[in-house]
């Protein structure tokens, strides 16, 4: 047990160092970004860097847990305006899913089954694993899903808060960012003490990780934020402050970190006009389908931009109030893509392996 109890401290320091110099330099989602820098730099020049599997469960029911303590009741009913939305963004992501697939499958030596799964728009650990039971090249998925994730939580938002930054700058400042009820009301909780952060983060362990063992991809996310909304809703008495949110913000990265070998990093060769198209494809995503959520259903330029991120759920309800977002609808529709994705968009993909093959 040494070894791995070194590795993890050792882990962890570089982790945190990193994420609190990113935050100092004031880059967006700072913490989260530092540590996912700092990590796997280490990981690709020492093959040291570890953290137990169970950490990203964790930081998924702790991220749950903080979505759940910042909806109102309010909230809920907002969501029946979400339905046009929501079905434009799962709409842009199967387009962009099958383009991109194809496009890959055309451009390189990878099956098409293979092709389709590194361009779906889902979770990073589940993605391999389904597609490895569809007869895909699994390590491939692993390398192009770790590469969405990387665009989703460390340059999509630099870009959209630099694209913000220029926009604003050129006389066009941001038309919505909707300041949703729950940031509104937050500070009239009634129940802010010690004990009421042992509650949130008891019933969300106990939903995760129930919802874990549904084997359901997605639902140890969707469980924790359930269990705590019903304890917010029903009794006021659910409530974590900003530092556990920090903390669970600099783990996630340190974990993902992780992922990132040195093999995998010689992999990247191989996959380079893949992972070419794959960028262009989700940032023309994140451009066109931000701005039509936008046009169309009056969310700000930064929200729509986040709605079309590739970013996973449980890390878009770490940075947005990094970009000061105050908006829980662009979370509660991420945590509806992560849903319907894992659960429809490998059978869409074995339904056109089977009919086309290759």
């Amino acid at each position: 047990m040494e070894v791995p109890v070194a590795r993890l401290l050792a882990t962890l320091a570089v982790g945190v160092c990193c994420g609190l110099l990113f935050k100092k330099l004031k880059v967006p989602a700072g913490y989260l970004i530092g540590a996912f820098a700092g990590v796997a730099v280490m990981s690709v020049a020492t093959g040291l860097a570890w953290l137990p599997s169970g950490t990203r469960t964790a930081v998924q029911i702790v991220a749950g847990a903080f979505v759940g303590c910042s909806l109102e009741r309010s909230d809920l009913a907002r969501m029946r305006g979400f339905v046009k939305p929501v079905l434009l963004m799962l709409a842009s992501f199967l387009v962009l899913n099958l383009a991109l697939g194809f496009a890959i499958w055309a451009a390189s030596p990878l099956d098409l089954v293979t092709s389709l799964m590194c361009a779906v728009p889902g979770g990073i650990n589940d993605t391999p694993i389904v597609a490895a039971d569809m007869g895909a090249d699994a390590p491939a998925v692993t390398i192009m899903q770790l590469i969405r994730q990387v665009l989703g939580i460390g340059a999509f938002p630099l870009m959209i808060a630099a694209f913000d930054r220029l926009r604003t700058a050129q006389g066009h400042p941001d038309p919505g960012n909707r300041t949703s009820a729950s940031h509104a009301k937050r500070a009239k909780s009634k129940q802010r003490s010690a004990a009421s952060t042992v509650a949130a983060l008891g019933v969300a362990v106990v939903a995760g990780l129930l919802g874990k063992a549904t084997g359901i991809p997605g639902l140890t996310f969707t469980a924790s934020i359930l269990a705590v909304l019903v304890l917010k809703l029903a009794f006021d008495f659910a409530y974590l402050p900003k530092g556990v949110k920090k903390c669970c913000q600099l783990v996630a990265g340190c974990y993902l970190g992780t992922l990132l070998t040195a093999q995998g990093l010689a992999g990247l060769v191989d996959l380079a006009v893949p992972a070419l198209i794959l960028v262009a494809g989700y940032t023309a995503n994140c451009f066109g389908a931000g701005w039509l959520e936008s046009r169309l259903f009056g969310y700000g330029r930064k929200e729509g931009m986040l709605i079309a991120s590739p970013a996973g759920a449980s890390d878009m309800a770490l940075i947005i109030d990094d970009l000061n977002v105050k908006n829980t609808d662009v979370v509660i529709m991420q945590v509806v893509r992560a849903a319907v994705v894992m659960a429809l968009f490998p059978q869409v993909v074995n339904l056109i392996g089977h009919f086309i093959g290759g």
